[in-house]
């Protein structure tokens, strides 16, 4: 099983830092934390978190976006969309993106992360570093968008186990944000969350 709590080998020592999360912080000017956008294919997530990166990289910020297609390009590439993949895909990500985290950068990831139990494992792994954005948009209208024609081949029976389709999407219980983007335009969303990391004093 992949992604298990036990590690694999014994011979191995974790070693402390010398340079501590809140030097970069200090030095940076910003702190840290980590935009977890989730919501169904099509619901914005890649387009939003672009957008956001480019806004907090304007600032002169250190940010970065992890973009859930991306990594299954590298990092993910051996992981396929069974139940037990997309936790350990959430499992991955909520590790990497400690790292980031932990050096100081604004991190935004896109994920679907559709099981609320895998957000809720990266939500105690990040503890106050983890930001839950919830990209609310009804399935009408991510199907009308479709922007990687993923619905199309689920209708022609292509795709199998589509999250929102015949796979569960488990809407997020107490999010910090929603984000209403079947009513709101892409720059109006991102305003939304640049205000709420502002009243964060995150910048």
């Amino acid at each position: 099983m992949k992604g298990c709590d036990q590690l694999k080998s014994e011979n191995v020592t974790w070693h402390a830092a010398n340079i501590l999360k809140g030097d970069r912080q200090k030095v940076y000017g910003h702190k840290s934390g980590v935009l977890w956008l989730t919501g169904l294919s099509g619901s914005g997530k890649s387009t939003i978190a672009v957008e956001v990166e480019k806004r907090l990289f304007e600032r002169n910020l250190k940010t970065y976006h992890l973009d859930g297609d991306n990594l299954r390009f590298g990092l993910n590439k051996d992981l396929g969309f069974s139940a037990e993949d997309r936790r350990e895909n959430i499992r991955r990500v909520g590790e990497l993106a400690k790292l980031f985290a932990d050096a100081g950068i604004l991190t935004i990831t896109s994920f679907i992360s559709p099981y609320q139990s895998d957000r809720n494992l990266a939500r105690d792994l990040l503890e106050d570093d983890f930001i839950e954005i919830y990209l609310k948009c009804s399935l009408d209208v991510c199907e009308q968008r479709d922007p990687k024609g993923l619905y199309k081949k689920v209708r022609n029976g292509e795709i199998k186990g589509f999250t929102g389709i015949d796979a569960p999407y488990e809407v997020p219980g107490e999010p910090e944000l929603i984000i209403e983007t079947d009513r709101l335009t892409v720059e109006e969303s991102v305003e939304k969350i640049m205000d709420y990391m502002e009243k964060r004093c995150l910048f």
